[in-house]
């Protein structure tokens, strides 16, 4: 079931990807390189992905939102799985578990296009150019 918007996923994209590269220091697992690498590039991608995605908030408009779950569900496979996949889970493994749990959520319950009126807007511009 789909029911966040995709304005609201938008928004919480921007702020968990700034925590997710800080949480290496947030947390205090700056320390294990692995660990800390895994989030920082994690957070790098779902800024970039967000910013390029063509929905409300988005700034480059290239990426659909169709594509941006997918990448969503990937990141957050790939993070959940990192501490076991790269030999860092007797150190930490929580924050990469919750985010990547968190990620795999967010990407099955968030609606798969933007809202109408933003769609509408779009179309409207477009035939303007």
């Amino acid at each position: 079931m789909r029911f966040i918007p995709t304005r609201f996923h938008g928004i919480l994209d921007y702020i968990v990807g700034i925590v997710v590269i800080a949480s290496p220091w947030l947390f205090n697992f700056s320390d294990v390189t692995y660990a800390t690498w895994v989030m920082v590039i994690a957070g790098i991608v779902v800024l970039l992905q967000t910013i390029m995605t063509d929905f409300e908030v988005g700034v480059v408009k290239k990426v659909p939102m169709p594509t941006h779950l997918m990448m969503d569900f990937g990141i957050g496979v790939i993070v959940a799985l990192s501490p076991w996949m790269f030999g860092f889970a007797d150190e930490v493994y929580s924050p990469h578990l919750i985010f990547g749990v968190f990620s795999i959520l967010a990407s099955l319950t968030t609606h798969r296009y933007p809202s109408e009126s933003y769609r509408s807007r779009t179309t409207s511009s477009e035939t303007v150019r």
